[in-house]
């Protein structure tokens, strides 16, 4: 046996939609309508209240079916588009409630398709029990706001909470930016304190090489002052030893054959000229 092909659960819907009426100072509702729907895959179920009375329609698959032909349109595509505009009201359709005879009314509305203006109309029977079918339609509405309420109060405590979070985030934030300044400012003054302790060192090294330098230089010059003066003195000395050995003699050749007593000065005047020049 095939398996059985589970049963859909159906929607519900109520609007209420701003109608025509034939005489507005005797519509009870001020040209206002209250249609509760009941949506299934292949047929829908209406019933309208304006307050006074009520009307009911059951449109059966075989209904839904001939006017989704009539209209060239799947049955699908026929009960979306009759449940967009039933379940709430459109501001582009021109909703109207009639009197059809005989205690029936005709609820209509339009809608364009393809530049074309359209109209769609359902004939609804008097409720066998209007007190009861307005009951349903306001105990209906009755639950919706009971829904829509718990579901506004859920938004609001879940936006609240949201707010609270954010401002803690932001609170954070804030206090993330401040200790990172700090940091910053703080890293900042130690970099600078090194930076200027090592300029500090560089300069005193300067300093101190250049003193070394200059103490360096002086040493120097006095040495090559002396080794001037040193062979100046040197120098003199045998200027005077060649003056006295170029000096001519007075007693011509008696000279060469001096005393020996004589030699050994001029021997000894020779030695002190060397020792001179050596200091």
């Amino acid at each position: 046996m095939a398996a059985a092909t589970p049963a859909v659960a159906p929607r519900h819907s109520c609007a209420k939609l701003s109608v025509a009426v034939e005489d507005p100072k005797a519509a009870s509702g001020g040209g206002a309508v209250f249609v509760r729907a009941t949506w299934l895959p292949t047929r829908f179920s209406l019933a309208v209240t304006d307050g006074a009375g009520a009307w009911v329609a059951e449109a059966s698959d075989a209904e839904v079916r001939l006017r989704a032909e009539q209209w060239d349109q799947p049955v699908s595509e026929y009960l979306a588009l009759a449940e967009r505009y039933l379940a709430l009201q459109q501001p582009d359709s021109t909703y109207s409630f009639h009197d059809a005879g005989k205690g029936n009314r005709r609820l209509s509305w339009t809608f364009e398709k393809q530049g074309t203006k359209l109209e769609w109309r359902w004939k609804l029977q008097p409720s066998p029990n209007a007190q009861q079918t307005i009951s349903e339609i306001l105990d209906f509405l009755m639950d919706a706001n009971i829904r829509l309420s718990e579901e506004v109060v859920r938004k609001t405590q879940s936006f609240d909470k949201l707010k609270q979070e954010a401002e803690k985030c932001l609170q954070q934030s804030e206090r993330f930016n401040t200790e990172k300044a700090e940091f910053e400012q703080a890293t900042f003054s130690k970099f600078v304190a090194v930076l200027n302790s090592k300029k500090a060192k560089l300069r005193q090294l300067r300093d101190k090489v250049a003193e070394l330098e200059s103490a360096d230089k002086p040493p120097k010059e006095e040495e090559e002052d002396n080794s001037t003066d040193h062979t100046e003195l040197f120098e003199e000395g045998s200027d005077k030893d060649a003056s006295v050995n170029d000096e001519p003699s007075e007693t011509g050749s008696a000279d060469l054959h001096s005393s020996p007593e004589k030699s050994a000065a001029t021997s000894r005047g020779r030695g002190k000229g060397r020792k001179r020049a050596k200091k």
